[in-house]
Protein backbone atom coordinates (compact mmCIF):
# COMPACT_ATOMS: atom_id res chain seq x y z
CA UNK A 1 0.00 0.00 0.00
CA UNK A 2 2.87 2.38 0.83
CA UNK A 3 5.48 3.31 -1.74
CA UNK A 4 8.75 5.17 -1.57
CA UNK A 5 10.80 6.22 -4.56
CA UNK A 6 14.46 7.05 -5.11
CA UNK A 7 13.47 10.16 -7.03
CA UNK A 8 10.50 11.83 -8.62
CA UNK A 9 11.20 10.38 -12.06
CA UNK A 10 10.69 6.91 -10.56
CA UNK A 11 7.42 8.07 -8.92
CA UNK A 12 6.13 9.57 -12.17
CA UNK A 13 6.98 6.37 -14.07
CA UNK A 14 5.03 4.32 -11.52
CA UNK A 15 1.87 6.42 -11.32
CA UNK A 16 2.26 10.03 -12.34
CA UNK A 17 0.66 12.26 -9.73
CA UNK A 18 -2.14 9.92 -8.63
CA UNK A 19 -0.96 9.61 -5.02
CA UNK A 20 -1.66 10.69 -1.50
CA UNK A 21 1.64 11.90 -0.08
CA UNK A 22 2.66 11.35 3.55
CA UNK A 23 5.27 14.01 4.14
CA UNK A 24 7.42 15.15 7.05
CA UNK A 25 6.72 18.70 8.24
CA UNK A 26 10.14 20.32 8.07
CA UNK A 27 9.11 23.67 9.51
CA UNK A 28 10.65 24.75 12.79
CA UNK A 29 8.94 23.63 15.96
CA UNK A 30 6.92 26.55 17.20
CA UNK A 31 5.95 27.73 13.72
CA UNK A 32 2.38 29.07 13.70
CA UNK A 33 -0.24 26.46 12.74
CA UNK A 34 -1.66 28.83 10.13
CA UNK A 35 1.72 28.83 8.38
CA UNK A 36 2.25 25.09 8.82
CA UNK A 37 -0.97 24.21 6.99
CA UNK A 38 -0.82 27.00 4.40
CA UNK A 39 -0.88 25.59 0.87
CA UNK A 40 1.79 28.16 -0.03
CA UNK A 41 4.15 26.64 2.56
CA UNK A 42 3.97 23.09 1.20
CA UNK A 43 6.48 21.53 -1.17
CA UNK A 44 4.89 18.45 -2.69
CA UNK A 45 6.69 15.39 -4.02
CA UNK A 46 9.52 15.00 -1.55
CA UNK A 47 11.93 12.09 -2.04
CA UNK A 48 11.65 11.09 1.63
CA UNK A 49 7.84 10.95 1.55
CA UNK A 50 5.67 7.85 1.54
CA UNK A 51 3.05 7.55 -1.18
CA UNK A 52 -0.30 5.79 -1.43
CA UNK A 53 -1.30 5.10 -5.03
CA UNK A 54 -4.82 6.04 -6.09
CA UNK A 55 -5.82 2.36 -6.40
CA UNK A 56 -5.00 1.88 -2.69
CA UNK A 57 -6.71 4.95 -1.25
CA UNK A 58 -9.81 3.05 -0.09
CA UNK A 59 -7.64 0.45 1.67
CA UNK A 60 -5.57 3.21 3.26
CA UNK A 61 -8.68 5.03 4.47
CA UNK A 62 -10.34 1.85 5.76
CA UNK A 63 -7.22 0.82 7.68
CA UNK A 64 -5.99 4.18 8.94
CA UNK A 65 -8.90 6.64 9.26
CA UNK A 66 -9.50 5.53 12.85
CA UNK A 67 -5.79 5.98 13.62
CA UNK A 68 -5.08 9.34 11.95
CA UNK A 69 -7.78 11.30 13.75
CA UNK A 70 -8.12 14.98 14.52
CA UNK A 71 -5.84 16.19 11.74
CA UNK A 72 -5.64 19.93 11.16
CA UNK A 73 -6.96 21.09 7.78
CA UNK A 74 -5.87 24.27 6.04
CA UNK A 75 -9.19 25.90 7.02
CA UNK A 76 -8.07 25.50 10.68
CA UNK A 77 -10.72 22.84 11.36
CA UNK A 78 -9.91 19.37 12.72
CA UNK A 79 -11.24 16.00 11.64
CA UNK A 80 -10.70 12.61 10.08
CA UNK A 81 -8.42 12.06 7.10
CA UNK A 82 -9.51 14.15 4.13
CA UNK A 83 -8.02 12.38 1.09
CA UNK A 84 -8.51 15.52 -1.01
CA UNK A 85 -6.90 18.09 1.30
CA UNK A 86 -4.02 18.97 3.63
CA UNK A 87 -4.03 17.10 6.95
CA UNK A 88 -1.40 17.99 9.57
CA UNK A 89 -0.48 15.98 12.68
CA UNK A 90 1.71 17.35 15.47
CA UNK A 91 4.66 15.46 16.95
CA UNK A 92 2.52 14.64 20.01
CA UNK A 93 -0.21 13.21 17.78
CA UNK A 94 2.39 11.17 15.88
CA UNK A 95 3.59 9.64 19.16
CA UNK A 96 0.02 8.47 19.84
CA UNK A 97 -0.44 7.30 16.24
CA UNK A 98 2.73 5.19 16.53
CA UNK A 99 1.43 3.58 19.74
CA UNK A 100 -1.91 2.86 18.09
CA UNK A 101 -0.28 1.28 15.03
CA UNK A 102 2.00 -0.83 17.24
CA UNK A 103 -1.01 -2.20 19.11
CA UNK A 104 -3.44 -2.71 16.20
CA UNK A 105 -1.17 -3.77 13.31
CA UNK A 106 -3.26 -2.46 10.39
CA UNK A 107 -2.46 -3.48 6.80
CA UNK A 108 1.13 -2.79 5.68
CA UNK A 109 1.80 -1.21 9.08
CA UNK A 110 5.53 -1.95 9.30
CA UNK A 111 6.41 0.30 6.36
CA UNK A 112 4.39 3.18 7.77
CA UNK A 113 5.60 2.58 11.33
CA UNK A 114 9.27 2.75 10.35
CA UNK A 115 8.64 5.93 8.38
CA UNK A 116 6.70 7.53 11.25
CA UNK A 117 9.47 6.73 13.73
CA UNK A 118 11.79 8.85 11.56
CA UNK A 119 9.34 11.74 11.84
CA UNK A 120 10.46 12.32 15.44
CA UNK A 121 13.22 14.53 13.98
CA UNK A 122 10.61 16.81 12.37
CA UNK A 123 7.65 19.00 13.33
CA UNK A 124 4.99 16.41 12.65
CA UNK A 125 3.57 14.88 9.50
CA UNK A 126 1.29 15.86 6.65
CA UNK A 127 -1.10 13.70 4.71
CA UNK A 128 -1.44 15.56 1.44
CA UNK A 129 -4.52 14.48 -0.47
CA UNK A 130 -4.92 13.95 -4.18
Amino acid sequence: MFHSFKNQEERRAFGGSAFIELQYCKMNIGAPEKKIISVNSLNHWQDDSLYVFIDDIDDFYNNYSSIFTDGLYNNMQHGEIDVFAVNYYTPLQITEIIKNIESTHPADYSVLLNWLKCSIAYNGVYILGI
